[in-house]
């Protein structure tokens, strides 16, 4: 392929770039297509997973638009031209697929294809796909169309980069698996060990208190008072286990998405006029993005549950390299001499925890009537 100019090996280099970015399977098909589409020119491009079923478990297209996509119905089996790439784990280059003995047609909303060129991806023995293009874009001589032997060597180079790309994707969707499942462990045990106790104990009391209600009511009121401090523990219990599990959407949406969304939903939830704005914000790493979170979290359940205030601000902002998030309630405040039982309450604790954990700070000023203003400043990554 010396022939091949500068600006194609740059294409090429390109492609593979792409292909390793993405950690996701999807993501992942999507490159692949459109990148072989693109450096070899062609008018359509697929890529088909098999499932143990005679069809296909994934199916990925370029160059056909969702209207059309819709039209064209399920999925296509493993049959005809596919059935040979993935069975005979061979290259396929026709200069029309209509004429080969093994076509048998396609939906009447199908595309009209000619010239072919198909081909396995393969992790050693293991056929993990079959991706084809169809309909090269590109003048020769008597008319028409069709793939030479560079652009089979050219795909054949993509798909084995392909089959590496998509072997990282599972492992990582597959390594994703396992720590949710160990998450899931975790938690059920921190919410047996800390919750059920707490439970056990609330019912204990509350049993108690019943027994003491008749024949002596000052008691059994002292006891329903332990029964609502209880209560109140383990609640903040459950809640503290469950936010320690990473939401997906920061993952999917990013921090400043997932951060709209959730306020969005608190806006219409409460009373309370609820407001987000975020200027300059760029990706930090998952650490960071997840303490800002929560921390934004906390700060507006207890603006919203405990402060009586009419609107809450919430502000993300670039601050040199790094975040400051801004969450501004104009509700009662506190008296910050009282900042110890109120930072118990109010759970300023675990925030500066947060904060510290990932080389931050958090900043509290509250007066008596004048509202909280929390702070939390991240660096950059």
């Amino acid at each position: 392929m010396s022939h091949r100019p500068s600006s194609g090996l740059a294409a090429v280099s390109t492609a593979l770039l792409a292909m390793s970015r993405h950690l996701e399977v999807r993501d992942v098909l999507k490159t692949i297509v459109a990148s072989a589409r693109d450096l070899l020119d062609a008018e359509y491009a697929a890529l088909g997973v098999p499932d143990d079923h005679g069809g296909f478990a994934q199916f990925v297209v370029d160059g056909v638009s969702d209207d059309q996509w819709k039209a064209i119905g399920p999925l296509p089996r493993q049959h005809g031209i596919l059935a040979a790439m993935l069975q005979e784990a061979k290259v396929e280059r026709l200069a029309d697929v209509r004429q080969d003995p093994r076509f048998e047609g396609w939906p009447s909303a199908h595309p009209e294809m000619s010239d072919f060129l198909g081909l396995p991806i393969k992790d050693g023995d293991e056929v993990m796909g079959a991706l084809f293009l169809a309909n090269k874009r590109c003048p020769r001589q008597g008319g028409g169309c069709g793939f030479t032997e560079d652009d089979e060597e050219l795909l054949g180079i993509l798909a084995q980069h392909a089959a590496i790309a998509l072997t990282n994707a599972r492992l990582y969707e597959r390594s994703r698996e396992l720590t949710i499942a160990e998450e899931r462990s975790r938690l059920a045990h921190e919410l047996h060990d800390a919750v059920s106790q707490k439970l056990f104990s609330l019912r204990l009391t509350a049993q108690a208190a019943a027994a003491l209600v008749d024949r002596d009511p000052g008691r059994a009121k002292g006891e329903l008072q332990q029964v609502a401090e209880l209560a109140a523990e383990a609640a903040d219990e459950l809640r503290a286990a469950v936010v320690e599990l990473r939401p997906a959407a920061l993952d999917e949406d990013g921090l400043v998405n997932t951060l709209r969304t959730q306020i969005q939903v608190l806006d219409r939830a409460h009373t309370a006029e609820v407001t987000f704005d975020a200027c300059g914000v760029r990706a930090l790493p998952a650490a960071q993005e997840e303490a800002l979170l929560r921390v934004a979290q906390e700060a507006l359940h207890n603006a919203l549950r405990h402060s009586g205030a009419d609107r809450v601000e919430v502000v993300l902002v670039r601050r040199g390299q790094g975040v400051l998030l801004s969450v501004r309630d104009d509700g009662k405040g506190f008296e910050p001499r009282t900042v110890r039982r109120a930072g118990r309450h109010l759970g300023l604790v675990s925030m500066r925890d947060r904060a510290g954990g990932v080389g931050g700070t958090l900043s509290v000023e509250s007066a008596p009537g004048k509202g909280t203003t929390i702070e939390m400043e991240v660096p950059g990554g």
